[in-house]
């Protein structure tokens, strides 16, 4: 697995909740997984059930196996203020650019200088190492943009192309890029098996390919169970409604006369089914669009009770059983 693994998708498809459960499925048997938040949500925080984030890595998670999960919200202002010391060495002059709004005011005016330090924390991460020369972090789980801006935002490189030509800025920026466009980053997107969601990963696939970004693996989220198979949709399109009320009857569902409660029960269940067999035949065509993108492809299935951080575990588990850590 590469060692840098970005999340993205259409809002709505629980990405957040997936770059989560990847986090704890990575930091099984011992590992070290690092969470980062770069939008300011605050959703990692709210999905295990922990205060803020503060802009510190700070342990969140133990995941089966004694590993760890840290995570960290990336704040752009804090940021900034790192990457000045680090170059300039302004130290309380820095600070003091803060307290005049200086610092909010570069990173609104140049949104790429934003995205280089949002993506700059995160490669940074990637390749620290401690004393012994071991990597502090086996993994980087990336909580990124919507599919609508993660190519640009992680395309950092062209956004700087504007502000910078030489200079640390343009460094920092190369810097970024070689790890982004490297076999250590790989790009995931989470969908759902609905037309819109299915059609936006399809195209934030091509622009990711086209900017010659990573592409790992497309996640199918909130997957419902299967109730019938295709045997029993098929019994569904060509079965009597005096069939269905038999079978009721004989499972003590109500007398078996007309208009008894048996009777009764035909049309909704026969509704439902129906209303089940579009569902499945959508679901079924999306899935085969989602299966011409060439990518490997996972299913989360849908926690009836929501995601608390039981079902984040349950989650994790089920990425695990398919291979995604």
């Amino acid at each position: 697995m590469s060692r840098l693994q970005v999340v993205s998708g259409k809002g709505g498809t629980g990405k957040t909740t997936v770059a989560a459960a990847l986090a704890l499925a990575l930091a099984t048997e011992g590992k070290r997984t690092l969470l980062v938040e770069v939008e300011g949500r605050q959703g990692i925080a709210q999905l295990f059930e922990t205060e803020a984030l503060p802009y510190e890595e700070r342990k969140i998670a133990v995941a089966p196996g004694g590993g760890e999960v840290y995570a960290l919200a990336i704040d752009p202002e804090l940021a900034l203020l790192d990457y000045l010391q680090m170059f300039y060495k302004l130290g309380s002059a820095g600070r003091a650019l803060k307290k005049l709004g200086a610092i909010d005011f570069a990173t609104t005016i140049a949104p790429g200088l934003r995205d280089v330090l949002l993506t700059g924390k995160a490669c940074e991460a990637v390749r620290r190492k401690d004393r012994s020369g071991r990597f502090v972090y086996d993994y980087v789980v990336m909580d990124a943009p919507p599919t609508g801006r993660v190519t640009r935002f992680l395309n950092v490189n062209d956004e700087v192309a504007g502000l910078a030509k030489i200079g640390p800025i343009h460094n920092q920026a190369q810097a970024v890029m070689r790890v982004l466009k490297s076999p250590e980053t790989a790009v995931h997107l989470v969908t759902l098996l609905e037309e819109m969601p299915v059609q936006e990963t399809a195209d934030g696939i091509a622009e990711l390919r086209a900017a010659r970004l990573p592409v790992g693996r497309v996640v199918v989220n909130m997957v419902r169970p299967e109730v019938l198979d295709p045997d029993g949709l098929e019994l569904v399109r060509t079965v009597a409604r005096s069939s269905v009320a038999r079978s009721l009857s004989a499972a003590g569902l109500g007398g078996a006369r007309r208009g008894g409660h048996a009777e009764r029960l035909v049309d909704p269940l026969l509704t439902q089914a129906d209303e089940y067999a579009e569902r499945y035949a959508l679901e079924h065509e999306q899935r085969a669009v989602l299966g011409e993108l060439g990518l490997p492809l996972h299913e989360l299935p849908l926690l009836a009770e929501g995601v608390d951080l039981a079902g984040l575990y349950e989650l994790a588990s089920e990425l695990r059983k398919q291979g995604m850590s």
